[in-house]
């Protein structure tokens, strides 16, 4: 996960718009009939018969969903999987995306090649091609915008707002690792100081650096669940959208949500750090709401998808999220997730 410079000499960078998309960017496009090998202003995709189109858009801007001097191959992940992560909880099949490149400058050729080997390794992971897009030079900082577009079977689309009361809600995966790897990646926190193991700093780091999108639940979540969403901004403000949505409310039995080894070795070691399990973004899980009556075949689906799933409490009558520990007592959340503008 070594860094380089967005930028260099002269000599090291690629002038023009033309040999950004030519040489770096059009082989991502391989496999795509419709992008026309990004030789045209417009891509052009038939949906299968049979299918809906789910499209999401999603930037990423450094100094605000990564550092400026990240690793080019990781910004590159990172873009492409924040987006897919929607389309895994919508129960979507990842076809294409497009992309917004925009560049404080001419960019140094070993971070374009560096990053344009990210998006590969992202797209092949993801199974999807870029489909076309644009390149800009900004006064601002590196922004990637990227739209990305998927498939589901006619009016299958998994909805946030359709949470029932009864439902047991669920969550993929662990929740709150990307918070702390960032506190790594900052230098806010000496590795080790939690008492993790450097496997588990590493797995830290890695949820915040390169999130998984979920997209082994599919098949559980067309089956199986009422409602479900991506959780990008935290358990607690994503978790409320969802009953709004739904005109519900909900409870959660917080010593039931699910933390990796290393997150609970730091919660030990600072309570305090409740909060990132509860209201910190990044994690890119799935929130998922299932009928009390098909919970077990929800489970056996998912892990029959490769992607581990907790049952973390109820969806209820009324409104407003309830959060409550291990004596049933309420949890006071403060600031209940991430948001640009607070």
């Amino acid at each position: 996960m070594s860094s380089a410079r967005v930028t260099g000499t002269p000599a090291e960078r690629v002038e023009g718009e033309e040999a950004i998309v030519q040489e770096y960017l059009a082989p991502l496009a391989k496999g795509l009939p419709g992008a026309l090998g990004l030789s045209d202003d417009c891509a052009v995709l038939t949906p299968p018969p049979g299918a809906d189109l789910v499209l999401k858009t999603d930037p990423i801007i450094a100094g605000v969903h990564f550092l400026a001097d990240d690793a080019p191959g990781d910004i590159a992940w990172k873009a492409l999987a924040v987006n897919v992560s929607d389309l895994a909880a919508k129960a979507a099949e990842p076809v294409a995306y497009l992309m917004t490149l925009a560049l404080p400058e001419a960019p140094a050729r070993a971070w374009l090649r560096a990053f344009a080997d990210g998006l590969a390794e992202a797209q092949a992971a993801f199974g999807c091609v870029l489909a076309g897009g644009d390149t800009d030079r900004t006064p601002g900082p590196l922004t990637i915008g990227i739209t990305v577009i998927g498939t589901v079977p006619t009016a299958n689309m998994i909805r946030r707002g359709t949470a029932r009361p009864g439902d047991t809600l669920y969550v993929s995966g662990t929740l709150g690792d990307a918070a702390l790897g960032l506190e790594l990646r900052l230098g806010r926190v000496a590795p080790g100081s939690w008492g993790e193991s450097a496997r588990e700093q590493q797995a830290l780091l890695t949820r915040y650096l390169r999130p998984q999108p979920r997209l082994g639940l599919r098949a559980a979540l067309r089956a199986e669940a009422h409602a479900a969403m991506d959780l990008s901004d935290g358990l607690a403000k994503d978790l409320g959208r969802m009953c709004r949505a739904s005109g519900t409310g909900a409870v959660v039995e917080t010593a039931r949500v699910p933390q990796s080894s290393g997150f609970a070795k730091a919660l030990a070691r600072e309570p305090a750090r409740i909060g990132a399990l509860l209201a910190a973004g990044d994690d890119y899980e799935v929130l998922a709401a299932v009928p009390a009556a098909r919970a077990e075949a929800f489970e056996v689906a998912a892990v029959a998808g490769g992607v581990p799933v907790t049952a973390i409490g109820t969806v209820v009558a009324g409104s407003g999220t309830r959060f409550l520990d291990a004596d049933g007592r309420e949890i006071a959340i403060g600031r209940p997730g991430w948001d640009h503008f607070a």
